[in-house]
């Protein structure tokens, strides 16, 4: 028999949807932030001229990992707008500031300490967030004027350090309040507010990826077969993706026998459900956000020099070895990927903690001993579908890309904005059933108040 809560589930339509007010703002409001969002996108950084940085991008600074910075940024650092480097710096210091908590005792004491806590170490991800944005803005603003001299082109009205130093302070700005922007969406709309903006900027750049597709078609350098491929590959894609994001392992625990209000002795079960790809959509965002940083750098310095130097041709050399879809940065993605898969499981589930409060509830899973043996038992199934999770994760980010960047496809990203999306969408679905069933129970409590009528006193 369905309990309450599956028969509410499974009522959900949209004529309850228009009941929901509370809803419905957050709904209003996170579109009204990725709004504000794409026009920040538009507006560029002072002493720019827009349509020569347009013609230095289209002829030195396109292809390779810079395409897959401005998909995460929405275009914003084609038009080198104020938000050029989009939340990455943001994720670059969450990163930071997590392994700095995993590996210092003193942090790790204050992530144990509750709110007040983890309002310092978010403190601290935005110190980090100003210093790395400071560092990457100074440098997109040197390669910006190097590459314009080197291709002939004055994208920089004046050059200089009077330059360097306001794009440095509007970069700045411009990440801190996307920031904050991602910040109140999570808290005052629905679905995480970064993730929101990334797979808002890549949705922005779909319709332009396939419109260069079907030019290509036109033009006869791509066949139809190709995008027939391409299509049928994307739907399967987002398919399998999600498949693979709602599987789960679940564990069986089981509870002693209670006496119920029959005099019967039962007991009882539940499972404690373990997800195939606990880390979500972590792993690629954050392998991205740690490659892009010296990758930038180094594209945009190299792209720059002149001359023979040797401090020119390694760079050059190491650019050519990084660019996307080669055999390096393949495996330094994949690397990343695989990493943060498990560290982020181990961040959040932690095996002897879940025995514990497992035997203190007098749970236990059967043919297993409580206490370590539970842990180590949870720690070993973990384990294993980690690298379930983790290879899931890699085929579809990897696998996807090198047909990309064989094929010469206008995509600078395949597998991961497909999974970005995929799982933002699910995420940001599954809230709003949430929202929604809330709202069902609280009018049910208000139908059962209203019938039980006034107290007797």
């Amino acid at each position: 028999m369905a309990s309450r809560a599956d028969q509410l589930a499974s009522n959900l339509n949209f004529s309850k949807f228009g009941q929901a007010t509370e809803l419905k703002n957050r709904i209003w409001f996170t579109l009204g932030a990725l709004i504000v969002f794409r026009f920040l996108s538009f507006v560029p950084l002072p002493g720019v001229d827009p349509v020569a940085l347009s013609r230095l991008y289209s002829t030195a600074a396109s292809g390779g990992v810079l395409d897959i910075f401005n998909t995460f940024s929405g275009g914003s650092l084609e038009r080198m707008s104020i938000i050029a480097l989009g939340v990455m710096p943001y994720i670059t210091a969450s990163i930071v500031v997590q392994l700095a908590s995993a590996l210092s005792p003193s942090l790790a004491a204050l992530k144990k300490e509750g709110e007040s806590g983890r309002k310092k170490l978010n403190q601290y991800t935005r110190y980090g967030t100003v210093g790395l944005t400071a560092i990457q803005g100074y440098f997109l603003a040197v390669g910006l004027e190097t590459l314009g001299a080197s291709q002939n082109i004055a994208a920089v009205v004046d050059p200089g350090m009077f330059f360097r130093i306001g794009a440095v302070i509007s970069i700045i700005g411009g990440t801190l309040f996307l920031m904050w922007l991602g910040e109140q969406i999570t808290s005052r709309g629905i679905g995480n507010g970064v993730s929101l903006i990334i797979m808002a900027g890549i949705l922005a750049q779909l319709p332009r990826s396939f419109s260069q597709m079907f030019a290509q078609v036109r033009e006869g350098s791509m066949g139809g077969g190709t995008v027939l491929l391409v299509l049928v590959g994307a739907i399967g894609l987002i398919a399998l993706i999600a498949f693979v994001e709602r599987a789960q392992r679940r564990v069986l625990v089981q509870y002693p026998k209670r006496a119920t209000q029959r005099g019967v002795m039962q007991a009882e079960r539940s499972h404690l459900p373990l997800k195939v790809n606990t880390a979500g959509v972590i792993p690629p965002i954050f392998a991205s956000s740690l490659l892009l940083m010296p990758v930038t750098i180094t594209q945009m310095m190299g792209s720059g020099m002149t001359g023979d130097s040797a401090g020119s041709n390694f760079l050059i050399t190491l650019n050519q070895y990084l660019a996307h879809g080669q055999p390096l940065y393949m495996a330094l993605y994949a690397i990343g990927i695989i990493f943060f898969c498990f560290f982020y499981v181990a961040v959040v589930f932690n095996p002897e903690e879940t025995a514990d409060n497992l035997k203190r509830q007098n749970g236990f899973i059967p043919g297993i001993r409580p206490g370590k043996n539970t842990a180590n038992y949870l720690d070993y199934v973990l384990t294993r579908i980690t690298v379930i999770g983790a290879a899931y994760m890699v085929a579809i980010c990897l696998v996807p890309e090198s047909f990309i960047a064989s094929s010469g496809l206008p995509f600078a990203l395949g597998g991961t904005s497909l999974l970005i999306v995929v799982n933002v969408t699910i995420d940001t679905v599954t809230q709003i059933q949430s929202h929604m069933l809330a709202h069902q129970y609280g009018d049910l409590i208000k139908k059962a108040k209203l019938k039980g009528g006034a107290p007797r006193r």
